[in-house]
């Protein structure tokens, strides 16, 4: 499943223009335009998101300290593969029923 901007910002209840620094100051997280040149965002980043939220908002870290901490743990995510995996799915299927109970009250 891939996401909007607009989507990660409603999701998240991140700011666009946060969302565009952040692409700016963390390593591997880039989300590729599409040919109309829209931020199309995949599952791993909103991942990255969702991690760089609660670093930074809920732990009170600095944005390098929140990099640093991104880029150890992907390191450990390696060991972890199949729970990681587990994990992506759930968001993914949740986050799917979220957008369809939404397309379904309009």
């Amino acid at each position: 499943m891939t996401y909007t901007i607009g989507q990660i910002e409603e999701l998240t209840n991140i700011r666009q223009n946060v969302l565009r620094y952040w692409e700016t100051v963390i390593p591997g997280f880039a989300p590729r335009k599409d040919l109309g040149g829209r931020r199309v965002y995949t599952e791993r980043d909103f991942e990255i998101v969702l991690r760089l939220k609660y670093l930074i908002y809920e732990r009170k870290f600095t944005i390098e300290g929140a990099r640093n901490e991104i880029l150890r743990e992907s390191q450990a995510y390696e060991n972890n593969a199949e729970a990681m995996n587990a994990i992506r799915e759930l968001r993914r299927d949740l986050t799917e029923l979220y957008f369809t109970i939404k397309k379904a009250k309009k």
